[in-house]
């Protein structure tokens, strides 16, 4: 199961992290946030120990989605050393979140 992100954690979770993170921007009435949050959790569980995959639900934390100037969701953040190295807006395959994660390992 994928982590949850707040506006409490998000910088000792998300910004202080030694591993690639992975966010995804999400609320629960958006669709295409529906079909993607299965995924993210699958993630999560597939990249234990590697990467931190984690949700923020950007209607119960306003300041860390305007901070990162969130606009449209699902909006997916790659983090790496704390910063912003990757973005995805919508529902995509798996497969392309996962190569843009391993991009993040190497």
């Amino acid at each position: 199961m994928a982590l949850k992100f707040t506006d409490a954690n998000f910088e000792e979770l998300v910004i202080k992290s030694d591993k690639p993170v992975l966010v995804d921007f999400w609320a629960e009435w958006c669709g295409p946030c529906i079909i993607t949050s299965p995924v993210i959790d699958e993630l999560a569980k597939e990249y234990e120990g590697k990467a931190v995959v984690g949700k923020v639900n950007v209607d119960d934390n306003r300041h860390i989605t305007e901070k990162c100037d969130i606009s449209s969701i699902p909006t997916i953040l790659f983090f790496k050393n704390g910063k912003v190295i990757d973005k995805q807006v919508g529902a995509v395959p798996k497969q392309l979140l996962t190569s843009k994660l391993d991009a993040l390992m190497n």
